[in-house]
């Protein structure tokens, strides 16, 4: 597949879908901070590189994760959580950089969240092939703040299902630039990637990358 099959779709940018009540998917909305953005993420994978953690059940991820910012997501035998310290390392984790917070803050606004100030991003780094299980966003401690997804590189389809596990996914597409914003009543619905399909992206090579922004403190 070629590059040019990943560029944004100029039906779509610019665009929004909304998926529930207080959930919206913002069609190209990173796109004019990618300048900005794709250095940075240089910078905090360069000081925190994403490794494939272990799930408390002992399950190896398919997704390679990083963290920036105050609080990292970790994940090991011990269970899920946060932590201010990159256990590889035993240093803080990077700062998030100044771009990361304005697209965040942005988003979340332009969804109807104004006055969020992640303290938290998640980088996942998806290769060819990974994938990422039907999951809740839960050990955040304030619930009441939304999530603000971006994506960046190789296209996926994201999973966006209902408030159990059992409840039927919506699959749809996400292409490098798009947003999603979810809170609210919406905060709690279970989610996931569908495993990234071979493809060359002009920017990011054959992976994706996707930063997920959060309060977690």
């Amino acid at each position: 597949m070629t590059a040019d099959l990943f560029e944004p779709d100029p039906a779509l940018a610019g665009g929004t879908r909304r998926l529930g009540a207080q959930a919206l998917l913002l069609h190209g909305f990173a796109l004019p901070w990618v300048d900005a953005l794709w250095p940075a993420l240089q910078v905090v994978i360069a000081q925190a590189p994403p490794r494939q953690l272990l799930t408390p059940g002992g399950q190896r991820m398919s997704a390679a994760l990083s963290n920036c910012g105050a609080f990292g997501w970790v994940s090991d035998r011990r269970g899920y959580r946060y932590s201010a310290q990159d256990p590889d390392s035993g240093r803080p984790w990077p700062a998030l950089p100044v771009s990361f917070l304005a697209l965040a803050r942005a988003a979340a606004a332009e969804a109807g969240f104004g006055g969020f100030v992640p303290d938290a991003c998640v980088v996942n780094r998806y290769a060819v092939g990974a994938r990422m299980g039907l999951h809740q966003d839960r050990d955040e401690r304030d619930l009441s703040q939304p999530i603000v997804s971006v994506s960046l590189g190789l296209p996926a389809v994201f999973l966006w299902g209902g408030a159990r596990r059992t409840d039927r996914a919506e699959r749809m597409p996400l292409r490098h630039g798009d947003v999603l914003v979810w809170g609210g009543v919406d905060r709690l619905r279970f989610h996931g990637v569908a495993p990234v399909r071979t493809a060359v992206h002009a920017l990011t090579g054959a992976v994706r990358f996707n930063l997920t922004f959060r309060r977690a403190g």
